[in-house]
């Protein structure tokens, strides 16, 4: 591990909870049961999770923690769901974009659905439920890369959920692949927090190949995903990733409602703001917002948020 027993990297300066001018949670998703968007995977079994959650409640949960903006993520491979993020966008003052779904295994599908929503301005990224497709090889296929071309030229980026191992392994060779393309790494990729040593070691390296690509960023979100969460393992994590990526190329996300289902949003944000914020100025306005806005600025929320 790149921590190895040290102490906080000793290039972070202690500035105690300072408070950036701007926080935006750059992954939060929204659904309803008997709405119009199909979530497959979202039955009774995941119990506190199979609720509606809408994006009014989402917003009275940013204003309790502070939190000024958030980017809206998709949870469904479906165009129902991105028509439906992009009308909670042009609602509400508070969304800072949206990451939806694309058809990326159809070209012709992918170039109609940006054309269609690119213009409208919300629209900043594109990410598909990559984990739950049945071939492992999904996201290499060549169509796939066609349209993620696509992407590459449109200047959009590519969120990437649940990496580690599988995706995280293929991450460089799509970006060989797809010169241009961008990718964004959700939730750090899962860091293996109770799998042990070995494994979280095996995390790290892998991280560390991907994080040579300068067109690649990553978001501190996700992390409350069982038994192994705590304000340590998510120090851990974190200085892993300052020394990948650097603070320029990490931004925060809050991952609700899943943290509803774990400590909530509150412990979660304590947990990456008890880290976060004893970096220097720059490093916590890059994490806080300000690689936000360079991964995802395109669109007029920024501004308004701004």
């Amino acid at each position: 591990m790149g921590r190895a027993g040290s102490p906080w990297p000793a290039r972070c300066q202690r500035a105690g909870n300072v408070r950036p001018m701007m926080r935006i949670d750059a992954h939060l998703h929204l659904w309803e049961l008997d709405g119009p968007v199909p979530h497959p995977w979202l039955g009774p079994q995941l119990g506190k999770l199979h609720a509606d959650f809408p994006a009014v409640q989402a917003g009275d949960v940013l204003r309790e923690h502070g939190i000024d903006g958030a980017v809206l993520v998709q949870a469904s491979d479906s165009e129902a769901e991105t028509e439906y993020l992009l009308a909670a966008a042009a609602t509400h003052a508070w969304v800072a974009g949206v990451v939806g779904w694309v058809d990326l295994s159809d070209p012709r599908a992918a170039e109609a659905q940006l054309e269609r929503w690119l213009p409208g301005g919300m629209l900043v990224g594109v990410r598909h439920l990559i984990h739950d497709e049945p071939d492992p090889a999904f996201i290499l296929r060549p169509a796939v890369r066609d349209s993620l071309g696509l992407l590459a030229e449109a200047g959009v980026p590519l969120d990437i959920p649940d990496a580690y191992p599988r995706h995280l392994h293929q991450a460089p060779v799509l970006l060989d692949a797809v010169p241009g393309l961008r990718l964004v790494i959700d939730h750090l990729a899962k860091p293996p927090f109770i799998r042990g040593a070995e494994a979280m070691a095996d995390w790290e390296r892998m991280l560390r190949l991907i994080a040579v690509y300068p067109a690649v960023t990553s978001k501190v979100s996700g992390l409350d995903f069982g038994p192994g969460f705590s304000a340590e393992s998510v120090r851990v994590a974190i200085e892993v990733a300052l020394d990948c990526f650097g603070a320029e190329r990490l931004m925060y996300g809050g991952d609700w409602p899943m943290t509803v289902a774990g400590h909530g949003y509150g412990q979660n944000l304590r947990a990456i703001s008890s880290a976060v914020d004893e970096l220097s100025l720059a490093e916590r306005e890059s994490i806080w917002s300000g690689t936000w806005k360079r991964v995802y600025g395109r669109n007029r929320s920024n501004a308004e948020i701004i």
